[in-house]
């Protein structure tokens, strides 16, 4: 059985894909109405940490360990 990390690592490893590129596409084509720290862009910063993350727990989670 895989750890519960494992399907945690991938969950996050998604999320933070989707994220991070919806980030980029709005630093292509920024949107008419900005928010007050739009400029940090956000999306990118914590899509890219999600995906650091994700990709962490997915690692040290993949092998089976059988006894």
């Amino acid at each position: 059985m895989k750890p519960i990390w494992y399907f945690v690592g991938l969950i996050l490893l998604t999320m933070g894909g989707i994220i991070f590129l919806s980030g980029i596409y709005l630093l292509i084509d920024p949107p008419t109405v900005k928010t007050v720290l739009s400029e940090t862009h956000p999306d990118i910063w914590w899509g890219a940490v999600m995906i650091l993350f994700g990709l962490l727990l997915y690692l040290k989670n993949r092998k089976v360990i059988i006894n």
